[in-house]
């Protein structure tokens, strides 16, 4: 019990710590698109030393350093994606939208805003500190269903934002609303294989007698509601009304918002986001 009170308090401290972090950079930079790259590379980091974190001093076993493995992974495959985008841009609409509507406060506000963040993202780290904790050190096939689960989630969002990229470097779909590949099937599939990444930590660490293992399952619930009703979705679909209008709404009309689901009419151009 103690040595997951204890790990949780560290988490916690360690992600406020790192999202401070982000906002001096976001400060300094005036490009908001950091905070995501930092975010990653801050629940990676944390994320892989939960995992390592040793019990009663032993060295970290098979599962531990499976697990670390896994979330090093995705942390520096989404990282380094958003890292690129970044530096693209100039602000990220998502984040300048809320500064506008936060005037003179702005400032303040994104650092409370970002610590909000950082306490959100506690269920995530702690997941995955549960999962490498699994009191059984021996690898079973839930360990194995894990990591195809994650790689799974990995790939496919890779393929989306390949897809959605390629779209957009090509002059002919300048206006147009992304309808191809995995975004014909969801306006979001990247969203969807980011979540379905996080199934990876419950189904490693459910386990009968293992109680610890149920907190689990807020790493996925948290995913759902912050990409669905918080900081994913709703704001990107409001930009997306704003600059492409009735195309992206005839697009919402067709189109699963979240998870892939067959089109409700075949399109009759590519119509991205």
């Amino acid at each position: 019990m103690a040595v997951f009170l204890w790990g949780l308090a560290s988490i916690a401290l360690s992600l406020a710590v790192l999202m401070a972090f982000a906002w001096v950079v976001q400060q300094r930079t005036g490009n908001s698109g950091w905070v995501d790259t930092i975010w990653t590379f801050a629940v990676g980091l944390v994320g892989a030393g939960a995992a390592l974190w040793p019990v009663a001093g032993g060295a970290p076993n098979a599962r531990q350093w499976l697990v670390a493995a896994l979330v090093a992974l995705w942390s520096f495959r989404l990282g380094i994606h958003i890292a690129i985008r970044t530096a693209g841009i100039a602000d990220d609409p998502r984040y300048a939208a809320f500064a506008a509507d936060w005037g003179l406060k702005a400032p303040w506000r994104m650092f409370v805003f970002l610590q909000n963040q950082a306490l959100g993202s506690v269920p995530l780290v702690f997941a995955i500190f549960v999962a490498a904790h699994l009191p059984d050190p021996a690898l079973r096939v839930q360990d194995f269903l894990g990591i195809a689960i994650l790689l799974t989630g990995i790939l496919g969002e890779g393929l989306a934002d390949a897809q959605l990229r390629r779209f957009r470097h090509d002059p002919a779909n300048k206006g147009k609303v992304c309808d191809v590949g995995l975004w014909r099937w969801s306006r979001h599939p990247n969203y969807f294989f980011e979540w379905f990444s996080w199934l990876a930590y419950p189904v490693i660490a459910l386990s009968v007698g293992y109680s610890w293992g149920w907190a689990s399952l807020l790493a996925p619930i948290f995913m759902y509601w912050i990409l669905v009703h918080v900081t994913g979705i709703p704001p990107l679909e409001a930009q997306m009304l704003r600059s492409r209008g009735e195309r992206y709404r005839a697009y919402q009309a067709r189109t699963s918002a979240f998870f892939p689901l067959p089109p409700k009419q075949q399109s009759t151009e590519g119509v991205a986001t």
